[in-house]
């Protein structure tokens, strides 16, 4: 489907012919709602869907874009900073000195443009990475059942939910089953609505009430339903109040706050030490004018102006990075919070297998085990009785063990343009598969015995069961868990008879499917009395159990080494599952993640639990959790917080929600997690893989080191320049540096570095050391070492060069030229032992980040230039020098790198000493 390009003028079109779907379809009964939109019970057909999609447009609205280029560039100038240069500017202006102001100018529009470039790049990446996520949908078209994008939803589409579901339009309900919806978002009632799409209201009945109406944006709390789509993008209630929703104000996230309350706090230690230093210049007899250039210098040494830029950009990269490895950040905090995980409690389906579940083994309750060949979604394959040939009676035992597969069966597979698709739950597909290989359809089977009632399934439950009709009686068929259908049956079936059932060995065949890693189900019938819609839970007893259905679920390539990489980095990983705990055990010795029974906690064990202090004795030291309800993961995660544990988790169901916003990382599903997940999760894995958690953890630790690398830089540097101030201005001598040179400074060094900084790759070894201690701030001990060591070491060399030009009879001019190109020579090369805090400079590859590489060249290259420029050399003060005088300088400025690696070589020995984990020389 090829599909236009919506726009505002689009969307108008859209409200106008909006007019022609049916008004207050709450008021009107569903059938009559069909019939006004042209539409049936089994949907709309392809090409009509494509008509009307050209007519009706997107089904979205609009989004909020990124502020426009030129507010970017207008919110370059609202910061402290910047009102003292333009002060600075003014003050040059009123005393005359042209180039000094034309400088100080040209230097806020090239600072205005790089953060610019720099703030505008990092928002359209994040804006695209927005894009990766997509709402995907179920509708019956051609009397089919396809998943769609949302976007190309339509009116008059039939629209499936289930559990888990954001509605992504405006519907009349046409059937629910136990339908609770969160309409929150619109009604900001808190308690979920139950719906009845029989219902027929008036027409002014209250938004609230509308319970036989689905909403887009709202959530499916729990339930099945059936609904026909009545509006979409504008024209739903949603769009009525659509600029309220999505121009909603944005929230930085916590180290950016933290940022810049730093910054605003160095701004208020500046005025405080400029009033104090400008009060002793004022008493020594300085000129105001002095006194003033002296205030406008210091704050341009010390406030690290462009650090929330350079932060913004260094999470940008990472996200970028994190991306392109299926891993999909959608809070900025979690960044952060990967580099603090201390355990990852996993879903086992689809993220540490494949999701591609193939049924192999079929175990009839006589003890007969038939084998399935053919692997995947595509039924190609055979099923093979334990002899040749199978009799009639054995076939017929088959074939109702495969009709209980279908009938109770939300899945579809089917052929699309000579390709076998799906969609569903993978257990569902694969049994569809299943009965293909014995050319048991689902379409015919459901033809010729219709479906009175359903219900479906759903965690809390662990079974579906389904109303048919067959003949003039009418029959009950259900799949489900095994401990949970066993009960319900009286008689299990032989081939050729019904007779009393053995739990005891079909027990024991269900647990020896188990320990071989085979996912149970168990297959029972029955006939009932039921009448017309009054089909429940109370009706499944006095079934025949037909058989059991092992399933497997290949491990993903990569899993164990995963697993295993976690271990490494001090992580413990956890599996959950709702599987058998004997199929679990199988699965955890494949993955290496136990081979001890008494790792394995059952959700039957948690829930006999008397206190919280049980249930943290039970997950201390739990590497598998089995047979666990989706709501007991929120018990799980908060049992191991309170051990102690930072915990990711991850989760792809409804009922997973509030696990996912209870962990400190929630991880949802970008393939199977529902749009609830999706919603309370920090993290989205778009391939569902177990590997690409473990690939966000070691891209989150190496983001946050990079954030932390910057910001040593930044501060490193304006504290060596505060000390150089400091001790000039101690010794009574003029200032070692004017604001312009320290403009050029800041603007050709770290403008340059701080951003080639943040493209520093990983040092290789992020998965070989344990988490960071949650609370650990970022400047801890090493920081606060580093920044002190290296800001002394810059500042007293300069200022001794500096004074000791000067007591050589040099002039002002000359010291103050050779100190700028000091500092400048100082800033490139600390910027290689930003790098790291543990590996020695000399074990790094300069070539590994060549942007830092050549920026630095540059910078330097470009200093040099400016001597030789007659205006920027006037301006700035410089003049050039001999190649014999750049050589010393840079011998003076490679102290710098003697003090960090003396520092490196501390670090080594004493984490040695303690036997912790060696730092890298």
């Amino acid at each position: 489907m090829k599909n236009p390009q919506a726009s505002d003028s689009q969307n108008a079109e859209h409200d106008r012919k909006g007019s022609v779907l049916p008004t207050s379809p709450h008021a009107l009964s569903g059938d009559t709602i069909v019939k006004k939109l042209n539409s049936t019970k089994q949907g709309i057909t392809a090409k009509e869907a494509e008509s009307r999609f050209q007519q009706y447009g997107y089904n979205s609205l609009p989004r909020a874009e990124p502020a426009a280029l030129a507010m970017v560039f207008l919110y370059q100038f609202i910061s402290p900073l910047i009102y003292v240069l333009m002060a600075a500017a003014l003050f040059s202006l009123v005393i005359q000195e042209w180039s000094d102001a034309a400088f100080i100018s040209g230097v806020l529009l090239i600072n205005a443009i790089i953060g610019t470039i720099q703030e505008y790049s990092a928002q359209r990446a994040a804006t695209a990475l927005q894009k990766l996520v997509t709402t995907q949908c179920r509708v019956v078209r051609d009397g089919d059942t396809f998943e769609i994008n949302a976007e190309n939803l339509v009116p008059g589409d039939i629209l499936l939910l289930e559990s888990g579901d954001k509605i992504p339009a405006d519907l009349r309900l046409l059937s629910g089953h136990d339908l609770n919806v969160d309409e929150s978002l619109l009604t900001g009632e808190s308690v979920s609505v139950a719906k009845k799409a029989d219902d027929i209201l008036e027409v002014d009945t209250f938004l609230g009430d509308r319970h036989n109406m689905g909403f887009a944006g709202t959530l499916v709390e729990r339930g099945r339903g059936r609904g026909v789509v009545v509006a979409t993008g504008l024209s739903t209630e949603l769009g009525a109040i659509a600029s309220e929703v999505i121009h909603g104000e944005s929230v930085k996230p916590p180290l950016m706050v933290r940022m810049d309350r730093f910054t605003h706090r160095i701004a208020i230690f500046v005025g405080l030490a400029a009033l104090l230093m400008s009060v002793v210049s004022f008493s020594r007899g300085m000129p105001l004018s002095e006194i003033f250039m002296l205030a406008v210098a210091l704050a341009i040494s010390v406030i690290p102006e462009g650090l929330p830029v350079a932060l913004t950009v260094t999470l940008a990269i990472g996200m970028r990075r994190m991306a392109k490895r299926n891993v999909i950040i959608r809070r900025l905090q979690a960044v952060e919070s990967l580099g603090s995980c201390t355990y990852i409690a996993t879903d086992k389906t689809g993220t540490l297998t494949v999701n591609e579940l193939t049924v192999r083994r079929i175990s009839f309750p006589n003890g007969d085990t038939w084998k399935i060949s053919g692997k995947g979604m595509v039924p190609v394959g055979d099923i093979n009785p334990p002899h040749t040939p199978p009799e009639d009676n054995e076939l017929a035992l088959l074939e109702r063990l495969c009709l209980t597969s279908i009938l109770t069966n939300d899945a579809f597979l089917g052929k699309q343009d000579h390709q076998w698709i799906h969609s569903g739950d993978a257990v569902d597909v694969a049994l569809l598969v299943m009965a293909n290989k014995v050319d048991i359809i689902k379409a015919q089977t459901i033809n010729t015995f219709p479906e009175v009632s359903t219900l479906p399934f759903e965690s809390e439950h662990l079974f579906s069961a389904s109303l048919n009709q067959i003949g003039n009686r009418r029959c009950i068929f259900v799949k489900g868990a095994v401990e949970k259908l066993l009960p319900m049956c009286n008689t299990m079936a032989l081939p050729g008879q019904d007779i009393a059932i053995d739990i005891a060995s079909l027990e024991q065949q269900a647990h020896k499917l188990a320990r071989h890693g085979y996912r149970v189900l168990a297959m029972a019938t029955g006939d009932t009395e039921t009448p017309d819609g009054d089909f429940c839970e109370q009706h499944l007893h006095g079934l025949t159990l037909l058989g059991l259905v092992g399933m497997i679920d290949p491990l993903r390539a990569g899993a164990k080494k995963a697993v295993e990489n976690c271990r490494k980095a001090g992580i413990k990983v956890a599996m959950v599952t709702g599987d058998h705990p004997a199929t679990a055990m199988a699965i955890a010795k494949k993955l290496r993640l136990t081979t001890h029974e008494k790792h394995i906690v059952t959700g039957p064990e948690l829930r006999a639990a008397n206190s919280l202090e049980e249930i943290d004795k039970l997950t201390q030291h739990a590497h598998v959790f089995a047979r666990i309800a989706p709501s007991q993961k929120l018990d799980i995660v908060h049992s191991l917080q309170r051990n102690g544990h930072f915990v990711a988790v991850s989760g792809d169901g409804a009922n997973d929600a509030p696990a996912l916003k209870a962990a400190q990382v929630g991880v949802a599903m970008g393939k199977a997690g529902t749009d609830v997940a999706r919603e309370a999760a920090e993290i989205i894995i778009a391939d569902d893989n177990f590997n690409s958690i473990v690939a966000g953890v070691e891209e989150g630790r190496i983001s946050y080191s990079n954030v932390r690398k910057v910001i040593f830089l930044l501060i490193s540097t304006g504290a060596a320049e505060l000390v150089l101030f400091t001790l000039a201005l101690i010794s009574s001598l003029p200032l070692p540096l004017l604001a312009v040179q320290l403009l050029w400074l800041n603007l050709v060094t770290n403008g340059i570095q701080d951003v080639a900084l943040a493209f520093e790759p990983g040092e290789g070894d992020e998965l070989k050391y344990p988490p960071r201690e949650p609370k650990e701030l970022i400047f801890n001990r090493i920081m606060v070492e580093r920044i002190i060591s290296s800001a002394l070491v810059i500042g007293i060399v300069a200022f001794y060069l500096y004074k000791t030009m000067l007591d050589w009879g040099y002039t002002v001019e000359e010291a103050r030229n050779s100190t700028l190109l000091l500092m400048v020579l100082f800033e490139n090369i600390h910027v290689f032992n930003c790098r790291s805090e543990t590996l020695s400079l000399f074990r790094h590859d300069p070539m590994r980040n060549r942007i830092l590489l050549f920026g630095t060249v540059i910078a330097q290259l470009i200093h040099i230039g400016a001597m030789y420029i007659p205006w920027f050399s006037s301006v700035l003060g410089i003049q050039p020098i001999s190649i014999e005088h750049w050589f010393k300088l840079l011998g003076l400025a490679l102290t710098v790198t003697v003090i960090m690696e003396l520092h490196k070589l501390w670090l080594w020995w004493n984490r040695k000493a303690k036997n912790k984990l060696p730092v890298q020389l």
